[in-house]
């Protein structure tokens, strides 16, 4: 199923399981602002190492969402910012807890000739681990970042309290594109909540990708330390 088809099927079940939701759900909006040292995807700087500010809004109707989401980013080039546009559904099955979505990747400023847009389908799931939790997801996109084909990643990743603050979390997962660079990423990181509104993220992010194919150091095994207000 292409990215177009994809993002049908998707508008379309969730306009149609809506319907009865929003009869009896009232929308709720949520709101995100942050800055990190580095704004590491899957293992891989986006901003060329340097710091990152994010921010975001999302939209909840029952089991159903969708929201927004951007970033500065610097790939060596004219490009300055991603935006994010998602939705999806969150049903339960039992002690499962499920995600199904879509989500565009969209970059302002891109240089002439490049087409770093795409879309990307996600199925994700957790169940509860003792205190904590643990969840795996697929993602997959019939043609990647820079349109370099088809792409699958898939995650394993658990969380667990320290304490009513304090959290540990952590995720192992393997990005297979159509061409030669497969490679496996890993994060470990403590979360710790200063309050009911900000948050701050310490995380060492990692890959196996060989420097060869790394010139710019961008997939280097890195600390990256954030600050983080939802509302």
């Amino acid at each position: 199923m292409n990215s177009i088809k994809l993002a049908a099927f998707a508008a379309t079940a969730a306009l149609a399981l809506g319907t009865a939701a929003q009869a009896q759900d009232k929308p709720e909006f949520s709101f995100n602002v942050g800055v990190a040292s580095d704004y590491v995807f899957r293992g891989f700087s986006q901003t060329d190492s340097k710091p990152q500010v994010y921010g975001g809004a999302d939209v909840g109707i029952g089991i159903f969402y969708a929201g927004t989401w951007l970033s500065n980013v610097d790939f060596g080039d004219s490009t300055d910012m991603e935006y994010d546009l998602y939705a999806g559904f969150k049903p339960t099955l039992g002690p499962v807890s499920l995600d199904v979505g879509i989500v565009r990747y969209g970059y302002t400023n891109q240089s002439d000739g490049a087409d770093l847009d795409f879309w990307e389908g996600k199925v994700a799931g957790s169940v509860p681990a003792g205190k904590g939790t643990i969840g795996a997801a697929v993602y997959y996109t019939p043609e990647n970042f820079n349109q370099t084909g088809k792409a699958t990643y898939v995650e394993l990743n658990g969380s667990m309290p320290v304490t009513d603050k304090l959290s540990v979390s952590g995720a192992v997962g393997h990005q297979s594109l159509e061409g030669p660079l497969d490679y496996e990423t890993w994060n470990l990181g403590v979360g710790y909540a200063i309050n009911d509104v900000f948050g701050v993220d310490l995380r060492y992010w990692d890959t196996n990708v060989e420097k060869s194919d790394d010139p710019f150091k961008v997939s280097s095994g890195r600390v990256v330390v954030g600050l983080k207000a939802a509302f």
